[in-house]
C-alpha cells in the first residue's frame, strides 16, 4: 500500500474546534478551511450546529455535533434530546460519549441500552452516530467491551477520545478497536493526532476518520501544538 498523501488525508479529518471559549468568527473560520482543504466534516458544540450547517451548506463537508461532552455522565434522555436537536439544527453526524462508569464495570447491557437509544435517535434524522469510548480511562478489558456494545447497538463509528481528558489516541488503541469492530464499523482516532506521521500512523492501525485541530497543520506539514 503506497503511502498517503497529505491531501488524501485531508478526507480522513473531522475539523474540530470545541473550546469553551470559540467564537462565532473561529467557528467561521474553521468552516472556510474545511471547504478549502475538502476536509470531511467539521466538528462542534451542539451551540454551533445550526451556523456550522448553514456555512457548509454548498459544500461536500459535513456537519458533526457532540453529544453529552466531554464526561458522558449526562442521562441517556438528556443525550436523546440533545442529538435529535443537534439533527433538526443540521448535524449529519453525531460523536456521543459513553458512561466510562459503566464501561470500566463491565456493565454491557447498560452501554447498549443507551447507545441504542442515541443510534436510533440520530438515525431517524439521517445521521451517522459514533461512540467516544475515552481510552484512556478504560482497561483494554473495558474498551473491548464498549467496543462490543457500541457494535451491538447498531453505532456506525467507535472513537477513542474525548480530547479533553488525560490522553488521547494512541495506534495502539486504534489497532484493538479495530480487531474488536471487524471491518464494518468506522474507527476514529482523535486527541493528538497533530502532524501527518501521526496521521498515517492511525490510518494504517484502522481508523477511518480522524478527528483534529490541526487539520491545516497536518496539510500543510507542520507539526501543531494543540491538545485535540
Amino acid at each position: 500500500m503506497s503511502e498517503l498523501s497529505a491531501r488524501e488525508i485531508a478526507g480522513y479529518i473531522d475539523h474540530t474546534l470545541l473550546a469553551q471559549n470559540a467564537s462565532r468568527e473561529q467557528i467561521i473560520t474553521i468552516c472556510e478551511e474545511a471547504k478549502k482543504y475538502e476536509f470531511k466534516s467539521v466538528c462542534v458544540n451542539p451551540l454551533w450546529v445550526s451556523t456550522v450547517s448553514r456555512e457548509l451548506a454548498e459544500s461536500n463537508v459535513l456537519t458533526c455535533s457532540v453529544i453529552g461532552f466531554p464526561l458522558g455522565t449526562s442521562t441517556t434522555a438528556t443525550k436523546v434530546f440533545e442529538t435529535r436537536t443537534a439533527v433538526s439544527d443540521g448535524a449529519d453526524e453525531i460523536d456521543m460519549v459513553i458512561d466510562v462508569a459503566a464501561a470500566l464495570r463491565g456493565d454491557r447491557d447498560s452501554l447498549v441500552n443507551e447507545i441504542f437509544a442515541i443510534a436510533q435517535a440520530a438515525h431517524e434524522g439521517g445521521a451517522i452516530l459514533k461512540v467516544i469510548i475515552e481510552t484512556c480511562l478504560l482497561t483494554d478489558e473495558a474498551k473491548v467491551l464498549a467496543c462490543e456494545a457500541a457494535k451491538a447497538a447498531g453505532a456506525d463509528f467507535v472513537k477513542t477520545s474525548t480530547g479533553f481528558s488525560t490522553g488521547g489516541a494512541t495506534v495502539e488503541d486504534v489497532a484493538l478497536m479495530r480487531q474488536t469492530v471487524g471491518p464494518d464499523l468506522g474507527v476514529k482516532a482523535s486527541g493528538g493526532v497533530r502532524s501527518v506521521e501521526t496521521a498515517r500512523a492511525m490510518i494504517a492501525a484502522g481508523a477511518t476518520r480522524l478527528g483534529s485541530s490541526s487539520g491545516v497543520a497536518i496539510l500543510e506539514g507542520e507539526q501543531s501544538g494543540s491538545a485535540y
